[in-house]
């Protein structure tokens, strides 16, 4: 599993028009799915999304009541361009087998009291934020 983080003073997601959700301070966390992830997986990015002192006054998303974090999926965070012009897709989990892993990276931020807003899967999404810093990160399982 891969998430990119990134600290935003304000984050929000547009399906078909109509906002599905936003935050204020927090982070931005795009996560993508691949063949071999598993629910011990997605366990180990909601607990580094909501542990890692990256807001400011090096604080963590537990740490700060006031702070949000905007979860969308992201399957492209597995393409690759090694080859050609055009980006493959082939190491990205299918839906069936993503959607359930990132509903429970949702899941588990949600159970740990975190403000936790939401795209919609494999839905077209127009993502707006304001990078704050700008800090951004790179996160494995």
């Amino acid at each position: 599993m891969r998430a990119v983080l990134q600290r935003v003073s304000s984050a929000s997601v547009e399906v078909e028009g109509q906002v599905v959700g936003q935050i204020g301070t927090g982070l931005l966390a795009l996560i993508g799915v691949t063949h071999t992830d598993t629910e011990a997986d997605a366990q180990l990015i909601a607990r580094k999304i909501a542990d890692l002192r990256i807001l400011r006054g090096e604080t963590s998303l537990t740490e700060n009541p006031d702070a949000g974090v905007l979860v969308i999926s992201q399957f492209t965070l597995y393409g690759q361009t090694r080859k050609g012009r055009r980006p493959t897709w082939s190491e990205a989990a299918p839906g069936e087998v993503a959607e359930p892993l990132v509903g429970a990276v949702i899941e588990d931020l949600r159970g740990r009291g975190l403000t936790t807003r939401t795209g919609v899967f494999g839905a077209d999404m127009a993502v707006s934020l304001v990078n704050d810093g700008p800090v951004t990160l790179v996160l494995e399982s």
